[in-house]
């Protein structure tokens, strides 16, 4: 472990002496228990997920749930033991093979090492199913800090929502705890007292009043989910529905809200169609469309869970009531931004929670393509430069591998900002758009690598993209475009360069290269030279709007008369 530690940090020396660090020596001390959560061994890699079955009991008064997980998994290469998960906090009673035989695990921090007594061969379909109970982590921060939530409705019923990004879904049901391996579907089971519903992702199969009076429901996920989307919402609802058409299929829309917020909810929720059909103009058409597209009131912010979107906004225009930019408090960004995740985190899942940035950079960025799509460019121009003072540019966008460690917060504004100079980079709206939506359509329900992302990129738009990739998601430093300007008489000249954390960043920008016109102007990190024609240096300008870089420009004015004096 320890040669592994030292092989990311190796990795991680800056590309020439003037970069920063892709992390803080601090951010690289991670212990064992971060390793078995992040990292992938052959406990892990030896077996692939094909189904789950969920059935958990939960009990909002005691804050308590028991129940069991059924996995059903393909052996990839022959084995005698696999890890799962499962928080340390919460008990195991038993683990079973195929219902029959008893398996015997051993525990290490929140891993669970399962024992069989002959080698699984290659190719195999087995199942094991854990049995287990226990009161899982409340939640401190929800949705920031998982765990769940136990909260009461304003009548006094109970309300409860699971939150658990980051932190794993490990905290309530036993998993193989890795974005890289996600169920091909899925069962939910979940039982709850007397006059109270869940709402889970997927389709409802079945709901059935047990002996003792409390409800389970069947939901059934038929597309591949990953684990921390799973999620239960229990309470009291009012549900309203509606259709809408995505393509030639009908894509059901159901809402469950609290009864006293029902008219609020059926106007606002109004937002959601025109929405899907800029994302799907975008991103192509939805993809979880059997298995429907559901929006539940929950009593936190809110959260991407897939098919099963939860919503906690307070029917509030921007975010709680506001927007770092005017036509930002035009529409509810809960709404947007965790419907964006559909495409981006829920069809397209990173690998690596150190790759999170594919969820939320592209999420964020759809936040600006539904702005385009409903208000023009220049209104979506306006809303990306008005999260530049979100901005802290201290750490990375990319987190460290095998770790369980994302990348910095960042992520969302800034990617948001990275994605559209991206577009500018590259030149042509026709083929960005071409190279966004095949994204979406290439990877739809795989899990992939930033390496992925980045390659299908450069081979799409045919341009060498690796010096703005590294230096973008790599570092946290954002380059620096030096312009020097010098009039002499009637004549400009301007010099220039970037600063960058690559010696060979060459990333083309915009600039007014005569007056009134924007020209491509390609600098690299050498100091270049180019006459402007016809043009003062009070009228020069970069395009900053389309490029999220510094920019530093100097004047200065030379007299004609010292210049015939000088020689």
């Amino acid at each position: 472990m320890r040669n592994i530690i030292w092989l990311i940090v190796g990795l991680l020396v800056p590309v020439y002496a003037g970069a920063q660090l892709l992390h803080d020596a601090k951010d690289l001390q991670f212990t064992r228990k971060d390793s078995l959560r992040g990292g992938l061994t052959p406990l892990r890699t030896a077996y692939d997920i094909v189904y789950y079955h969920l059935d958990v009991r939960i009990d909002p008064a005691e804050r308590y749930l028991s129940g069991s997980n059924k996995i059903r998994f393909r052996v990839v290469e022959d084995l005698l033991r696999i890890q799962i998960d499962l928080f340390e906090n919460m008990k195991i009673e038993r683990i079973a093979l195929d219902d029959k035989t008893a398996l015997a695990f051993k525990r290490e921090f929140d891993a669970v090492f399962v024992d069989f007594p002959r080698k699984l061969t290659k190719h195999q379909v087995r199942e094991i199913t854990v049995y287990y109970s226990g009161s899982p982590i409340v939640a401190r921060r929800p949705p920031w800090e998982g765990g769940f939530v136990w909260s009461k409705d304003k009548e006094g019923n109970p309300w409860v929502a699971v939150t658990c990004q980051g932190t794993g879904a490990s905290l309530w049901w036993p998993t193989k705890e890795h974005q890289s391996d996600e169920p091909d579907s899925m069962l939910l089971s979940v039982t709850v007292p007397p006059g109270l519903m869940n709402i889970s992702n997927g389709r409802l199969r079945k709901t059935q009043t047990l002996a003792d009076g409390w409800t389970r429901s069947d939901w059934f996920i038929s597309y591949p989910i990953n684990n921390y989307n799973v999620t239960v919402n229990i309470g009291r609802y009012a549900h309203f529905s509606d259709l809408y058409m995505s393509g030639s299929d009908m894509l059901t829309l159901d809402y469950y809200v609290l009864p006293e917020n029902l008219e609020k909810a059926k106007r606002q929720f109004q937002q959601i169609k025109p929405m899907l059909a800029c994302f799907e103009r975008y991103f192509g058409p939805y993809p979880f469309i059997r298995d429907g597209f559901k929006q539940i009131e929950s009593p936190h912010l809110g959260m991407e869970h897939q098919s099963a979107l939860a919503y906690g906004n307070n029917y509030l225009q921007g975010y709680r009531g506001t927007s770092s930019s005017e036509v930002g408090v035009k529409f509810d960004f809960i709404l947007i931004h965790e419907a964006a995740h559909e495409w981006w985190g829920n069809s397209v899942t990173s690998k690596d929670i150190g790759d999170m940035w594919i969820h939320e950079s592209f999420g964020a960025y759809a936040e600006a393509l539904y702005v385009e799509c409903l208000y023009g460019y220049e209104e979506a121009i306006k809303y990306v430069n008005g999260k530049k003072g979100n901005i802290g540019n201290q750490q990375p966008i990319i987190g460290v591998y095998g770790v369980n460690k994302e990348g910095s917060r960042d992520m969302y504004d800034k990617g948001q900002l990275v994605l559209n100079t991206l577009r500018h980079v590259i030149g042509n709206d026709a083929l960005w758009f071409r190279i966004v939506r095949g994204l979406a359509e290439e990877f739809k329900y795989h899990t992939v690598t930033a390496e992925d992302v980045f390659g299908y990129i450069s081979r799409k738009s045919s341009m060498d993209l690796k010096y703005f990739f590294d230096q973008y998601f790599k570092t946290s430093a954002i380059p620096l475009l030096e312009i020097s300007l010098v009039k002499r008489g009637e004549r400009v000249t301007m010099r220039y360069r970037w600063q960058a954390g690559r010696a060979d960043f060459r990333m083309p920008v915009r600039v007014t290269m005569a007056r009134g016109k924007l020209e491509t102007l390609v600098p690299t990190t050498e100091w270049k030279n180019v006459v402007l024609e016809d043009m003062h240096p009070d009228e020069f300008r970069v395009a900053e709007e389309q490029f999220y870089i510094n920019v530093r420009i100097t004047k200065r004015y030379v007299d004609p008369a010292a210049m015939e004096f000088t020689r």
